[in-house]
């Protein structure tokens, strides 16, 4: 039996009305090579850094995505067989198991990225399966070893204008130095996510704060050094290229204690046993200190909340962090968010953007509170919604309220590196398909779709985080 052929479609995820799909040709092809800018994500900055070459195809494909591991995790393919923390597993096994099972991915946006990196970047014009293993495993790493496919060559092929990585308090940034002193001309920048030092439950917690004293010279288990110590950390990745924080919280929750209670609540977290609920309010007062820090230097928070992380046990002990097992919470913000919005949310130095898995938030909760607030941005479709119906429901949920200018375009929030490009033509076309329904039904010119169109491919991500 012949391999079937891959090709895709030049009109997919645009509108079947052929009226309206001719709008969103249009719109489509204003936008399609418009530089990419990607403020946020966790790819790992080594790799520009060193610019030393992926090795095979699970390395570059298969091992940094969770979207694709946690799928064949659920169908009984054990990680390790993956060469998930295995560095002794074959890869072009890995690679098989993969191949054998990408009917999993049907109908999925998984399949729809990865069949763009196939198509696309590698010239691939057969689909995966058990029988094209090999053919796909020796075309991507053959061509991994050619000088085309080198990270920084990829990054210019793909017209990044800019990459956010994310880092902790306690990452040195010596890969981020070296991309700055190497002389290439990429910018690849980094963003302050102080979770393991802001969150008493974090692993290591008081270890992580030990290290944070031994970095800055501060005191980190009192509260006023423990403060400084973030000021000296947001300082040095300022000057390292980074224009914003992120935080990853169980919930949108703030609080705005007193001086003198939140220096008592400091005192209880880092103590030898801390309650869940001192734990989760440190937690909302940081965040609210946070924002403060950010009217001070500027930078722009983010918050990623409603996550339950490492759900599964066995698999955090066994493999740690990130590894596919994180399910999405309920999230409330309302009052959740009042308590840092009421002395932060109508500052002009002040800037956020908030994000959710909890799409029942979107049209009763995130929509009115960033079309009020000045200083409250909505972030894109995040995660498990970042699909093209997650993306149609957000712009449906969320524009009557907040409208366009209150959100910030897209970002990849990748650890794949290939996905960027693949992720940012779904969202250009899902964006212009929706454009171009406005359009169809006589809600908004075609000339304000155009300007809108380079407005949410580009124009906002590059103004709300100030690149």
């Amino acid at each position: 039996m012949s391999a079937k052929p891959l090709a895709l479609h030049p009109d997919r995820l645009l509108p079947s009305d052929p009226a309206t799909r001719a709008v969103a040709r249009s719109l489509y092809q204003s936008v399609r090579d418009l530089p990419i800018i990607s403020p946020h994500g966790h790819t790992d900055p080594e790799w520009w850094a060193t610019d030393a070459p992926f090795g095979n195809a699970s390395e570059l494909l298969l091992h940094p995505d969770h979207y694709v591991f946690r799928m064949l995790h659920s169908q009984g393919v054990a990680l390790e067989a993956l060469g998930i923390g295995n560095p002794s597993a074959d890869p072009r096994e890995s690679w098989r198991l993969f191949a054998e099972r990408y009917h999993l991915f049907r109908g999925t946006p998984s399949r729809m990225w990865l069949d763009w990196v196939f198509a696309e970047s590698f010239r691939i014009d057969v689909q995966l399966e058990a029988a094209t293993a090999n053919h796909y495993y020796d075309t991507i790493t053959a061509a991994l070893a050619t000088p085309e496919f080198r990270p920084r060559a990829l990054f210019e092929r793909y017209n990044i204008e800019v990459i956010a990585t994310t880092e902790g308090p306690l990452d040195d940034l010596r890969h981020h130095q070296a991309i700055r002193e190497s002389g290439w001309g990429g910018r690849v920048i980094t963003a302050y996510r102080p979770d393991a030092v802001v969150d008493p439950e974090f692993e290591g917690f008081r270890e992580n704060l030990v290290r944070l004293s031994e970095m800055t010279g501060e005191d980190c288990f009192s509260w006023q050094g423990y403060l400084a110590a973030h000021r000296q950390r947001r300082a040095f990745f300022a000057k390292i290229g980074a224009t914003s924080t992120d935080h990853g919280h169980l919930s949108a929750r703030t609080a705005d204690l007193s001086a003198a209670e939140a220096e008592a609540l400091f005192a209880s977290v880092t103590g030898a046993d801390v309650s869940p609920e001192d734990a989760e309010l440190f937690r909302a007062q940081m965040l609210t200190e946070m924002a403060g820090m950010s009217v001070e230097d500027g930078l722009v928070m983010q918050l990623h909340p409603g996550v339950f992380r490492n759900h599964n046990p066995a698999v955090f002990e066994r493999f740690g962090r990130d590894k596919g097992a994180d399910i999405p919470l309920p999230c409330e913000y309302v009052h959740g968010l009042r308590p840092l919005l009421a002395r932060y949310g109508n500052d002009p130095g002040f800037s956020m953007i908030v994000f959710t898995l909890d799409e029942t938030t979107y049209a009763r909760e995130l929509a009115p509170l960033a079309g009020h607030y000045p200083a409250l941005k909505l972030g894109p479709a995040w995660w498990f919604n970042d699909s093209p119906e997650g993306m149609r429901r957000f712009r449906e949920m969320t524009t009557e309220t907040a409208g366009f200018y209150n959100t910030v375009g897209f970002n990849d929030d990748t650890r794949a590196f290939l996905s960027i490009p693949a992720r940012h033509d779904v969202a250009r076309r899902m964006d212009c398909g929706w454009l171009a329904q406005l359009v169809a039904e006589h809600r908004m010119g075609e000339d304000e779709a155009a300007e809108l169109a380079v407005d949410l491919a580009y124009n906002l991500a590059k103004r709300a985080y100030k690149l």
